[in-house]
């Protein structure tokens, strides 16, 4: 089942799919443009619009969720260059490193939540706070060490005691 996207300038529903179907199976937008003939910009504003929808479907289905067992870890990835090739003038908080937090139920595979941005205490809280919403009960978490997790897990769940 396909659910339409409504752009202005008007893609047919069959383009809009074409151009999801290579996204999902990683072709670059500049290569997507050249197959299709759509212009990159209009590629990008199709993937905002089916992020969101994405998002909006995500928050109404991932709640109240009776999960017991939590796995936590990080996906790094990178926005216009890498970290160590950023400049003085480039906007460190629009290029370089970036982290994708993913929790995953360790029994189904589902993903309840997941939060990107930079590897720092206000996104694993951010990241931690997402996740103990969307759950019913008090879960058991895993993760692969990461100090940040520690003190985020703390305030969004409580201290045990």
């Amino acid at each position: 089942m396909y659910y339409i996207i409504h752009m202005a300038n008007n893609l047919s529903p069959e383009k809009q799919v074409e151009i999801i179907k290579a996204l999902v199976e990683g072709v670059s937008i500049r290569s997507i443009e050249r197959m299709t003939g759509v212009h990159r910009d209009t590629i990008m504003r199709l993937m905002v619009k089916v992020g969101e929808g994405c998002e909006r479907l995500q928050a109404g289905m991932m709640k109240d969720l009776s999960t017991e067992a939590i796995e936590v870890d990080e996906i790094w990835g990178f926005v216009g260059k890498k970290q160590k090739s950023i400049r003085f003038f480039d906007d460190p908080t629009r290029v370089g490193d970036t982290w994708t937090f993913v929790a995953i139920d360790a029994d189904s595979k589902l993903i309840p939540c997941f939060q990107t941005g930079k590897r720092d205490s206000a996104t694993a809280q951010a990241f931690m706070d997402n996740l103990a919403s969307r759950m019913r009960n008090r879960v058991q978490i895993s993760s692969d060490g990461l100090g940040l997790y520690v003190e985020a897990t703390e305030q969004a769940f409580g201290e045990e005691g």
